[in-house]
């Protein structure tokens, strides 16, 4: 199978995303230099069907993260099934991707989930993700939505480390944040949200990519975070 030039990267790069995260190779830090902070506030968002993934996008500014002095403002987020990192060797059942850019860096908190009890923000907006399973493009309002209350997600300790993006053109230019905290998402839910993808996107998880070397940092600190 050919690549287009270019995607060139995502055959060649050192610096690929997903990778596979466990203490084993990484480097244990408390409170590290480049702490991590949340500024995120409700605002309305929408649900799109992208005819290979389900994106959350918000109509006004829905706030930031700061990292290491650097603001990154909340763009969209959407989720993978099963899950592109790997956690001890493991593959989830799906991983949530919230994306922030600063002009034109990107960083990307990754939340994981196994199968188990459902998912409470994709319960509220399961008759939306229903309503649009089969319409590529279609977008459907899913009122006020805080980011990080609705996510339910928790950044007390997490993996951090210098990756791309995990879809084409494969840029290596993403700081990956994710929470070493798994959640849960029931059978059904995976299937709603599998469901909606259409014309071989059915499965749109990346495989994990090699290291090449780079540091990978197992990070616990206390939150410095604001609504």
């Amino acid at each position: 199978m050919s690549i287009k030039p270019e995607w060139k990267i995502c055959g060649t790069g050192k610096r690929q995303s997903p990778i596979d995260l466990t203490p084993k190779i990484a480097r244990i830090v408390h409170n590290s230099t480049e702490l991590l902070q949340t500024y995120y506030k409700p605002v309305e968002a929408t649900l799109k069907n992208r005819g290979y993934d389900m994106m959350v996008s918000w109509e006004d500014d829905a706030g930031k993260i700061v990292i290491n002095d650097t603001n990154y403002k909340l763009v969209q987020t959407h989720w993978h099934a099963p899950s592109e990192h790997f956690l001890n060797g493991q593959k989830m059942a799906m991983e949530l991707h919230m994306v922030h850019k600063s002009e034109g860096h990107l960083a990307v908190i990754g939340v994981l989930f196994r199968e188990g009890a459902p998912n409470a923000f994709i319960s509220r907006i399961m008759d939306k993700i229903n309503s649009i399973a089969d319409v590529q493009g279609g977008e459907a309002s899913i009122g006020t939505i805080d980011p990080r209350e609705e996510f339910e997600w928790d950044l007390t300790k997490f993996y951090e480390y210098r990756g791309s993006l995990t879809t084409p053109p494969c840029t290596e230019d993403v700081m990956w944040t994710i929470s070493n905290k798994v959640g849960t998402v029931s059978r059904e839910q995976i299937s709603a949200v599998v469901d909606a993808r259409r014309g071989g996107y059915e499965a749109n998880a990346r495989p994990a990519q090699a290291l090449y070397g780079r540091t990978v940092y197992l990070n616990e600190q206390t939150i410095a975070s604001e609504h």
